[in-house]
């Protein structure tokens, strides 16, 4: 159901407005100022405004951009009773949908409100077809400092050939990115490049979900299923967070990879492989081999090349291209214009202790740019950033 906020000084017209779209079953709300409305909008939610231009305390143009500031995807049809042909063409202008004059045609205000609203799906939609688009693209490997010079070069190095790659680094450090670039500079970019995140599948289904299993050879296996490693013939297997992977299911990949064969699950037919693998781990895999939770030989098997990604920490130069980066990135998926970052908020952003890494500081732009006026200040940081997840370091 969409909600509609009727912004008018004159209670009748709002309250005959209300018992009109109500009756249409929408959601509506009221407001009698300019001001009123503006508190109201920023509380969000609103999918259409209609808006009088003749108000007391902020009339309708002022409270029209303010409003296109708060909440750009809204919708705003402006009603007066003083309109003019102007007046009309510098309130689309500024940004509104339309312009209808009282006293309202109520077939026009509704022809009108429905086509907005439309024009709001198709908004929402688009952004999240961007967003969509721009998350299949491998995203730009963004940092000068000593420590990210040094991944690139390895990339550089490394993916031509096909040897096999395992990356480490923190939670949210960077190692997806760092495999998809392996990929994309690979003789194999032409190939598929399929992600398979071992902490997230239970050990008892790892090893379908790798090898694939036969219809029967288990009480849910309805169906034949072709897994991870003959979904990546000819491309990359990225092994995200290897060292939770089962010591069964490690057994098996050790076998994969020495024979670039595989056998189903409840099969007995051998199936042969051409495949990349990328494996990626937060833990450190010798502690792991000597508690007896990780395979020594797969280990080595497995570290042909060790790329080491940095913390953010061990990186802060990069904080202020990462801002930026993450800034465009994210006011392009909303459809608005980027903010400026005040150097004070960069710098305080620079000295926080970072354990979530990238992953968490794009968490954080993405909530100063929602929650901060027209640009980003000290104070947005100090209020906004809590500190119970970011200690200064």
């Amino acid at each position: 159901m969409a909600k509609i906020l009727i912004v008018d000084d004159e209670s009748s017209i709002r309250r005959t407005l209300r018992e009109i779209l109500e009756f249409e079953k929408y959601e509506v709300s009221e407001a009698g100022d300019g001001l009123d409305a503006l508190a109201k909008v920023k509380q969000g939610g609103f999918d259409l405004i209609l808006l009088d231009i003749k108000m007391p305390k902020m009339d309708g143009m002022e409270a029209l951009e303010r409003i296109r500031e708060t909440a750009p995807d809204a919708q705003i049809i402006m009603i007066s009773g003083h309109a003019t042909i102007d007046t009309a063409v510098e309130a689309v202008k500024r940004g509104a949908f339309d312009f209808i004059s009282k006293p309202l045609d109520l077939n026009r205000l509704l022809i009108t409100l429905r086509n907005a609203l439309d024009r709001s799906s198709l908004v929402v939609e688009t952004k999240a077809l961007r967003r969509k688009v721009s998350q299949a693209k491998v995203q730009e490997i963004i940092g000068e400092s000593e420590g990210i010079r040094m991944v690139k070069t390895t990339i550089e190095r490394i993916a031509p050939t096909d040897a096999r790659v395992l990356v480490l680094g923190g939670n949210g450090s960077g190692k997806e990115l760092v495999a998809r670039w392996i990929h994309e500079k690979s003789a194999r970019t032409a190939g598929p490049i399929v992600e398979v995140n071992c902490a997230a599948i239970p050990s008892e289904l790892i090893e379908s979900e790798l090898f694939g299993h036969e219809k029967g050879s288990f009480t849910s296996a309805i169906k034949q299923r072709i897994g991870k490693f003959e979904q990546a013939h000819g491309g990359t297997l990225f092994l995200d967070e290897i060292g939770d992977m089962s010591f069964s299911a490690q057994a098996k990949v050790l076998r994969a990879l020495q024979e670039s064969r595989i056998t189903r699950v409840g099969g007995e037919k051998e199936i042969s492989v051409d495949v990349r693998v990328i494996a990626a781990t937060n833990k450190d895999l010798r502690k792991e081999i000597q508690a007896g939770r990780f395979r020594e030989d797969l280990y080595h098997r497995l570290a042909v090349i060790v790329v080491q990604v940095p913390s953010l920490n061990e990186r802060r130069a990069d904080i202020p291209l990462l801002i930026r980066h993450f800034n465009e990135q994210i006011c392009a998926e909303y459809g608005i214009a980027p903010k400026r970052f005040e150097p004070q908020a960069i710098t305080a952003l620079q000295e926080l202790n970072w354990t979530g890494n990238i992953r968490e500081l794009r968490n954080v732009v993405e909530r100063l740019l929602i929650l901060s006026q027209e640009r980003v200040v000290l104070s947005d940081v100090q209020r906004y950033v809590y500190t119970d997840d970011l200690v200064t370091s």
